[in-house]
């Protein structure tokens, strides 16, 4: 999964482990979101993107989601 968590860390000028205290997890999760390595939970999902005062949509981008929905 795509995401900008990194770009939106930097431009508010957080380390990692700020960011991961201010989420409630280890700065190693968020070294592994901002690598693309780890999908984040849903909830974690909606508190990064509260955080970031953006929708959820704008800060994770899935993988392949320009492809067409899939016929029913």
């Amino acid at each position: 999964m795509k995401n900008s968590v990194r770009e939106r860390r930097q431009q508010e000028g957080w380390s990692q482990a700020h960011l991961a205290d201010l989420v409630g997890v280890t700065r190693l999760t968020v070294i592994s979101i901002e690598k693309g390595r780890f999908d984040p939970s849903l909830p974690l999902a909606f508190r990064l993107a509260s955080l970031f005062a953006v929708p959820i949509e704008e800060l994770f981008e899935p993988e392949g989601c320009d492809a067409p929905p899939a016929p029913q």
